[in-house]
């Protein structure tokens, strides 16, 4: 009996441009062909740049004071980061997406895979098309798709959709000759995977190109690299060897971590401050059905402050038996910080970290165990489900306070429009 051959796989790599500047123009269309920035916390480095600002040389991670007077003489709209806007339109893009492929990888928050597998071949490029255009006219977001056999393809792809911005948003890589052409065009510096970790000591072998990389040697480049860099030579070649993940794994650690908007020196605020950061963290700890069967709190000063003394704590507590209830890693969380906390000291920073995470469906209850767990659980699924529906903080732990004095410096966010009701955009 003759067995019909498997198709090989085919991945589409979709990647909203400019995340972060293209949320701020879905919403305000006037800045479209202006130059914008998107700066990090405290208002401190740029890490989103329109095409505009690349143009002016405005490099990733610049200092925003060192750029001030470049930024007022070419005009260019400054906005603080404004997460919340951020995650609600990623969550929206990934429901989009989802739409146009029967399994999807949210790789980060503003890509994703799809598998289209087994679609006819001709059409491809035209239903990415139509993918293209159904996110722009439903979320305002301008995205570019790279379609190939593999994850490392796909991603070349998608570089060149984006980068000699080809009409239509999309490129395929599925043939040979085209991969080798996108292959020798592209530098080892420049591959998914490589970058700056590989990528001189790959050179000081002669292996410049990305197509150079692919017909290199797998045993030699195993025996110098390690196995991640025989898997992208084999994925170069067409191979699959990054397998679709559609659902990520349980993060094993769970941080939260701020710095302050100017320094902090009472005890008061930092209790507050660590409060805060415990509350987030459990939300997504349960969010991915996990427990906490420890944390860590971390207070320091300021590095880059030489004329303060410089100060870093960290104190690990270990609980009782792991648990996702607020209450109780509030209280633990403190109980750390008053171990830590020095008079005297101008603080910068605050953190909380989640460890020895568990699943909460596998949960082994200890004898002494305090409290009702299915108590407990029933309340924090009832203070989520609120702020989920009515809005972060609408029911919050006294211990968190109110006001923020200390909070990040966010001069320039704009409205959270999707996810307050007060900052709704209005059409007038």
């Amino acid at each position: 009996m003759s067995s019909t051959p498997s198709r090989p796989p085919v991945l589409a790599l979709v990647d909203a441009n400019n995340f972060y500047v293209s949320c701020e123009r879905a919403f305000a269309p006037r800045l479209e062909g202006q130059p914008v920035i998107v700066l990090s916390n405290n208002d401190g480095c740029v890490v989103a740049r329109s095409e505009e600002v690349k143009a002016l040389g405005v490099a990733m991670g610049a200092p925003a004071r060192d750029i001030r007077e470049l930024l007022r003489r070419h005009r260019v709209r400054v906005f603080s980061s404004n997460y919340a806007l951020y995650g609600d339109l990623s969550a929206r893009l990934m429901d989009v997406l989802g739409r146009f492929a029967p399994r999807v990888e949210v790789y980060s928050i503003d890509e994703a895979f799809l598998d289209w597998s087994g679609f006819p071949e001709d059409g491809l490029i035209e239903y990415a098309r139509e993918m293209v255009g159904t996110v722009r006219r439903w979320l305002g977001l301008p995205v570019s798709v790279g379609i190939a056999p593999t994850k490392v393809l796909a991603k070349v792809a998608n570089r060149i959709a984006k980068r000699r911005k080809v009409p239509g948003g999309a490129v395929a890589l599925l043939d040979a000759d085209g991969q080798a052409e996108a292959l020798a065009d592209l530098r080892t510096a420049d591959l998914w995977g490589i970058a700056g970790r590989w990528s001189a000591k790959l050179e000081a072998l002669g292996i410049d190109t990305a197509l150079q990389l692919r017909d290199a040697d797998p045993p030699f480049l195993r025996s110098a690299f390690g196995v991640v860099v025989e898997r992208i030579v084999y994925e170069l070649r067409g191979i699959p060897c990054l397998a679709l993940e559609e659902v990520a794994p349980p993060k094993r650690q769970i941080v939260a971590s701020r710095s302050f908007g100017r320094p902090v020196v009472e005890l008061g605020e930092l209790r507050e401050a660590v409060a805060f950061h415990v509350t987030r963290a459990a939300v997504r700890l349960r969010r991915q059905r996990s427990e906490a069967g420890g944390l860590q709190v971390s207070i320091g000063t300021n590095p880059f402050a030489p004329d303060d003394p410089p100060y870093h704590g960290h104190c690990t507590v270990e609980l009782v038996s792991p648990t996702a209830d607020t209450r109780v890693l509030i209280g633990q969380a403190l109980r750390g910080l008053e171990a830590i906390y020095r008079g005297g000291y101008r603080y910068h920073k605050a953190g909380v970290m989640l460890l020895s995470l568990t699943s909460a469906d596998r949960r082994q209850g200890a004898l002494f165990q305090p409290g009702d767990p299915a108590r407990s659980q029933r309340l924090m699924t009832a203070i989520d489900r609120i702020n989920h529906r009515m809005g972060r903080g609408t029911v919050r732990f006294g211990t968190e306070g109110f006001g923020h004095g200390w909070a990040m410096r966010q001069a320039r966010k704009s409205p959270a429009y999707t996810t307050r009701w007060s900052e709704l955009p209005r059409v007038d």
